[in-house]
């Protein structure tokens, strides 16, 4: 019995700490005002004393602390990682020796597709003979009809496609010209016009197509910000011989896609919860997929928005119906992009059952958060056809 009483009358003391810090916390006094987070704690601990059930003292008792050590051995690995690849990256520069060339970026030569190539490098490849080698591994022929676009239609009098090469804040149009007539066309241009932040730097000079005859003609585009940006315009032309109107056919639009200028960064918890507070422009974009896997999905929304995610592997384990994460990338402009994925399987709907849930992007320009929710719910599209 006296067991018994002491221990009501521990409880009862431990309470009335409790609630006596969270009044304090509540009241103003202090310096520095007492987090949510930290009322919502003081709460459960009140409620687990009154309660004191055995299941929830041994969740709050030794789970918490197994859940607690995990987490901070996991955060130690990642520490241990993020060090080793400093001191590799460290030992990589400290590595340069004195007689080392110095590459500058404006005494190098422009080659066809309007990136540079340092000659040197090219020089000293083709002497050992890894020239090949190089370009073989870095030529990306599997992909590069993905950046082609046709612009007119196979019965239009011109035909024209353009190859899109893109280079950090510079956009190259290679387009291709085609007369399909048997006339000979007079002052061809190709005429462009952008929306959104990009400026037409190199205008198209006006050339003259013999019947059947082609040509490839150069624009610059350049880059100021991170949005889905449009190229359109049109081609127009004076035939030889006729005395009518100029003749004008419309191109198709070309869409630059954000992800070229978006790449995976890291920050801490507390620069993401300060970002987070920071940013005005929020998007939110509800999940429409096919997908029934919680990390499928969270992989493929990596793979398409080429962020990365912050929380823990660890954390994101196991099975328990629901997933939470935080996602991170920055711009080459050092624009950051923020984005909170909630997702969850409903249990009544049986384990075949698709993902739900949504996903909150914060951004400090408008664009920016807008061109990603674009992008992610066009890979949701693309994803359930």
């Amino acid at each position: 019995m006296f067991v018994c009483y002491f221990e009501q009358w521990f409880v009862a003391e431990c309470m009335q700490i409790l609630t006596s810090v969270y009044n304090l916390g509540k009241s103003g006094l202090p310096k520095t005002a007492i987090s949510d987070d930290e009322l919502d704690r003081i709460t459960v601990c009140i409620k687990v004393l009154s309660d004191r059930n055995e299941i929830v003292n041994d969740i709050f008792t030794s789970k918490c602390r197994d859940s607690l050590t995990t987490l901070l051995d996991a955060r130690l690995a990642e520490d241990r990682k993020k060090r080793s690849a400093a001191e590799k990256h460290k030992s990589v520069l400290t590595s340069a020796q004195p007689d080392d060339p110095i590459r500058f970026n404006q005494l190098m030569a422009k080659v066809e597709a309007g990136s540079l190539e340092d000659q040197f490098e090219l020089s000293l490849s083709a002497a050992v003979g890894t020239l090949n080698q190089k370009k073989d591994a870095k030529d990306p022929s599997s992909t590069k009809l993905d950046k082609v676009y046709q612009l007119t239609g196979f019965s239009d009098p011109v035909y024209s496609e353009t190859y899109v090469h893109i280079n950090q804040y510079d956009i190259v149009l290679d387009v291709l010209v085609v007369n399909q007539t048997s006339d000979t066309l007079q002052n061809c241009t190709v005429e462009l016009a952008t929306l959104g932040d990009l400026k037409l730097v190199e205008k198209p000079s006006p050339i003259t197509l013999a019947p059947h005859d082609f040509a490839n003609i150069r624009a610059s585009v350049k880059v100021a910000s991170t949005e889905n940006g449009i190229i359109f315009g049109n081609i127009v032309y004076d035939i030889i011989g006729a005395g009518n109107d100029r003749n004008c056919v419309v191109l198709n639009d070309i869409h630059i896609d954000i992800m070229d200028y978006i790449q995976p960064a890291s920050c801490t918890d507390e620069e993401f919860r300060r970002m987070w507070a920071e940013f005005e422009w929020e998007n939110k974009v509800s999940v429409n997929t096919s997908i029934t896997n919680l990390n499928d999905f969270l992989q493929h929304i990596l793979q398409s928005t080429n962020m990365k995610c912050l929380t823990n592997e660890k954390a994101l384990g196991g099975d328990c119906g629901f997933l939470a994460a935080n996602l991170f990338a920055k711009s080459i402009f050092g624009e950051s992009a923020l984005a909170n994925l909630s997702i969850e399987k409903p249990a009544n709907l049986g384990p075949e059952s698709v993902v739900a849930g949504h996903i909150r992007i914060r951004a400090k320009s408008q664009g920016m958060a807008l061109s990603l929710g674009d992008k992610i719910n066009f890979s949701q599209k693309k994803l359930k056809k």
